[in-house]
């Protein structure tokens, strides 16, 4: 995740919980000790509970939870109505080559993580984002009570009321770029390598611990791709525009090139490590799991 420098904003701080875009190791908490860290995830970590409490390392999680089961059920039957509709217009495969082309399956990725973008993952991360960035203390009852975002029913409908519908789909673009991508590079490489495993082990289907493996390596390559994307989606997400004035980042080109020429190319990676974090594990589950209920269901007839 990315971080935004901007003026205070009532219920929001410029201090992202993640510390990405701090120039120094030190955080000063409301009670006025210096909690001194290093930057990587470790030492962000590590700030957020001295100055915020633990369960601050969980803000935006009934975002996530309302987010993430639609966007794997939308990502899975888009991804499988897509191919089976792509590959009819691509015509059969060739004799003895794979059920699906590699051509058909980067395509089918692509509009699965375009239409999970555009339904459900824009609104989620608006709603994540706005929770996550808010300062305050966990460990502080009456900073929690006067907290402005509070779960993600109440956050959507007060990002709503206060800067209108399209709030919610501040940064849709380079959300839809990432998604696309992802996807795009995730099902294509998975199923590359699936394919080339079973050829090699002389099998037909993976075992459970191959799944995990592979479904691991593919969902970070997307990633390391895309970062700068998902770095001025953030930003674009979470600068609240007051009515009369221009946003600071207007675009998904002038958002990179700003964030270069103020903070360096670098800057464009930032939060690349604990992306990668969630992301890889999330992808290995993911794909495991999702092979083992499909190989359940195809025996039980359920599918052909």
């Amino acid at each position: 995740m990315s971080s935004l420098a901007e003026p205070k904003l009532s219920g929001l701080q410029p201090e992202m919980p993640f510390g990405i875009g701090h120039s120094s190791t030190s955080a000063v908490p409301r009670h006025g000790t210096v909690v001194t860290a290093s930057l990587g995830p470790i030492g962000t970590a590590r700030r957020i509970i001295e100055r915020e409490g633990f369960m601050s390392l969980y803000k935006g999680l009934t975002a996530v939870y309302c987010g993430i089961i639609p966007k794997m059920a939308i990502r899975f039957l888009s991804f499988e109505q897509y191919r089976e509709m792509l590959q009819k217009i691509d015509g059969p495969p060739p004799d003895n080559g794979p059920e699906f082309t590699s051509s058909v399956n980067f395509s089918a990725g692509l509009l699965s993580g375009l239409t999970e973008a555009i339904v459900i993952v824009t609104p989620a991360e608006v709603c994540k984002i706005r929770m996550q960035s808010q300062y305050n203390s966990m460990m502080d009852p009456s900073q929690l009570a006067r907290r402005k975002y509070t779960n993600a029913v109440q956050t959507a409908m007060t990002i709503a009321k206060e800067e209108g519908l399209s709030a919610l789909y501040k940064g849709i673009v380079p959300t839809m770029m990432r998604q696309g991508c992802n996807q795009a590079v995730n099902f294509s490489m998975y199923n590359l390598f699936k394919l080339k495993l079973l050829d090699m082990r002389k099998k037909t289907e993976l075992s459970p611990w191959e799944s995990l493996i592979l479904g691991g390596i593919s969902g970070g390559m997307g990633p390391l791709v895309n970062n700068p994307l998902d770095v001025v989606k953030t930003r674009m997400q979470k600068q609240v525009v007051k009515p009369g004035k221009q946003p600071k980042y207007k675009g998904i080109f002038q958002a990179i090139g700003l964030v270069a020429k103020e903070e360096g190319y670098f800057a464009l990676w930032k939060g690349i490590t604990p992306r990668l974090l969630r992301i890889m594990p999330g992808q290995a589950i993911t794909f495991m799991t999702y092979e083992a209920v499909s190989s359940t269901l195809t025996s039980k007839g359920f599918f052909l």
